[in-house]
């Protein structure tokens, strides 16, 4: 027989061997394989001399850029192909590095294209070597990202309109928060009267509250309280109470009597599944023409106890024990208590905001400032003014930092020294 069996070619079928010729036909496909990957390979390729002339560029890029190939190998450099802003980057970061590194990764720059758009691209260059260590030429592989920068620019248009958003319910919030305290504290004859209230949250509005206003000639009506939770719903209890409290001291203005009728509203309107409540302070102040100062009668609602400075330099809660929540029970019991403020003395009306920060809250301390603390403060400041007493608490709140987690409402109110006494 003619020709060449398969056994003496040095192929055996039977076992799935491949002959020569097979052989040949796939070491062939192979190459031209590893030629198609280079040339339409998912990114850009490029090869340049040390001093970055092209010297070779891969079908992608070319079409990337709308470049015949001509138009670049050997005759463009690599740092013609960037923008402005890209080259002094490459001259003055990128290629230094490289030299050092032998390799610099995900660059990103932006490549002019022939008909001068840019194209957005992440870069990483590679310098090859010879068999003595002398680097010969340098590789570059290029990632197109247009769709990573559209990606960025989403993101930053989703972060600018979320900002937006933030800021435009921080000053909702804040404008809210202030349309539930008074402009301004009303001037009353021989009184210094300050307050201040501190926001814990920018982001919520709070339920504290106070106000001083005029009743019948020579009377003033003041309070301070806080309504339970925060938010919108909070505001809406806080604003119903403020106007109540107004209306119920014009009708009745015995305090004992104002409370009471804060409580019968708020009882009768949220008693649902969403009950909402308050502790709260009522005071009605008349100037004591007999003795000088004025005489003072306060009614709580479960509300922290307020503190007398003394013209003396002592200082103490007034006692205002059983007082209970407004708005909870339909007959609470309202503790009532008064006072003759005397020239030099300053009473001070505060939410249980300030006694509640955390100590230490930055290094993560839990313990509370508390009542007692408070006491010793005043006993410090004590004698003192309306408006000094609100600046030592505004630095003592301001010292706790993120510890204080609940707004807190102060009202201080104090009867100057004559001329006379101040100078003894």
């Amino acid at each position: 027989m003619c020709g060449t069996s398969d056994e003496e070619d040095g192929a055996d079928p039977e076992r799935g061997e491949e002959t020569p010729d097979e052989r040949a036909q796939f070491t062939a496909l192979l190459e031209d394989s590893a030629e198609d990957l280079y040339e339409h390979a998912p990114c850009g390729y490029l090869s340049t001399l040390l001093d970055g002339q092209i010297v070779k560029a891969n079908a992608t890029l070319l079409d990337w850029l709308g470049y015949q190939r001509d138009d670049l190998v050997g005759r463009k450099h690599f740092s013609e192909l960037l923008t402005v802003g890209g080259r002094l980057y490459h001259e003055t970061h990128f290629a230094p590095l490289l030299r050092m590194q032998g390799e610099v990764s995900g660059i990103a720059l932006e490549l002019k294209a022939a008909d001068g758009s840019r194209l957005p691209v992440l870069v990483t260059s590679t310098v090859k070597t010879g068999s003595d260590g002398q680097p010969l030429l340098i590789r570059t592989t290029v990632f197109d990202a247009r769709d990573r920068r559209a990606y960025e620019t989403e993101l930053l248009r989703a972060r600018q309109e979320a900002d937006h958003e933030r800021e435009r319910l921080e000053q909702l919030a804040t404008t809210l928060q202030r349309t539930l305290l008074p402009p301004a504290l009303v001037n009353v004859p021989g009184l210094d009267v300050s307050a201040y209230y501190h926001i814990a949250s920018i982001d919520e509005v709070g339920g504290d509250f106070y106000d001083l206003f005029p009743l019948a000639a020579g009377t003033w009506g003041l309070f301070l309280g806080d309504v339970c939770g925060k938010g919108a719903a909070a505001a809406a209890v806080t604003s119903l109470t403020r106007y109540t409290l107004r209306a119920a001291a014009v009708y009745d203005p015995d305090p004992a009597a104002v409370l009471g009728n804060l409580n019968t509203v708020l009882n009768h309107e949220y008693n649902g599944t969403d009950p909402r409540f308050c502790t709260v302070i009522f005071g009605l102040l008349t100037p004591d023409l007999a003795r000088g100062g004025f005489h003072i009668t306060l009614a709580s609602g479960g509300h922290p106890p307020a503190l007398l400075m003394r013209a003396d330099g002592t200082a103490d809660y007034l006692p205002t024990p059983g007082g209970q929540l407004i708005g909870v029970l339909p007959d609470p019991d309202i503790a009532t208590t008064t006072l003759h403020l005397v020239p030099g003395d300053t009473l001070l009306l505060h939410t249980d905001g300030l006694t509640e920060a955390h100590i230490n809250a930055a290094v993560g301390g839990l313990e509370r400032y508390g009542d007692d603390a408070l006491l010793d403060f005043c006993r410090a400041l004590a004698p003192t003014t309306a408006s000094a007493t609100i600046r030592a608490i505004r630095d003592l709140l301001d010292g706790f930092g993120t510890g204080v987690d609940d707004d807190t409402a102060i009202l201080a109110i104090h009867v100057p020294r004559l001329p006379s006494e101040e100078q003894k």
